[in-house]
């Protein structure tokens, strides 16, 4: 074990153990952070879905319009979320009895039905948001400028994504 090295880390730690142990703590405290709120995990993931909509996906899978206004439809959702349709289902209902989200037939297919959040929903939405931000701020407080930024890259290359904006 090198000196600089953390207690009961060899010198060749595994690197999949390392990121699923930072990984629980994160959501540990996350799931904690959502508490006040009366959300699960699940439920914040489908709030946070719709108000990014899907992006520059077909009409089909969403409403007219193209933002998260217009909602979309549950079977989209169900695969922006990877659970599978069933499982949206129960969790929009979660929601819709919370009054975060409604509702809407589709202006485009009269047989189909969109999902939107609320007015409350969007709020929400936004609180959570903040808090979450706050929440990983704190968490990653304890990494200097310049590890943040070179975590927020390698792990850009991990999740193949372009080189991520520095994190500061």
């Amino acid at each position: 074990m090198t000196a600089d090295a953390p207690p009961g880390l060899t010198e060749d730690p595994d690197l999949g153990d390392l990121f699923h142990a930072a990984f629980r703590g994160l959501r540990r405290r996350w799931t904690h952070e959502l508490a006040p709120f009366e959300l699960t995990p699940h439920q914040w993931r489908a709030l946070n879905t719709l108000a990014r909509g899907c992006g520059p996906c077909p009409p089909e899978v969403r409403g007219a319009g193209g933002g998260p206004e217009a909602g979309l439809r549950l079977k989209a959702l169900a695969d922006l979320l990877r659970i599978a349709p069933r499982s949206a289902t129960e969790v929009i209902d979660q929601l819709e009895t919370k009054e975060l989200v409604e509702r809407a037939p589709d202006p485009l297919d009269r047989r189909a039905v969109l999902v939107r959040l609320t007015a409350d929903g969007q709020e929400l939405r936004s609180r959570i948001h903040q808090s979450r931000r706050r929440q990983s701020t704190e968490y990653f407080g304890r990494l200097d400028s310049g590890e943040r930024d070179e975590l927020a890259r390698l792990l850009g290359v991990l999740a193949g994504d372009e080189p991520v904006a520095q994190h500061r």
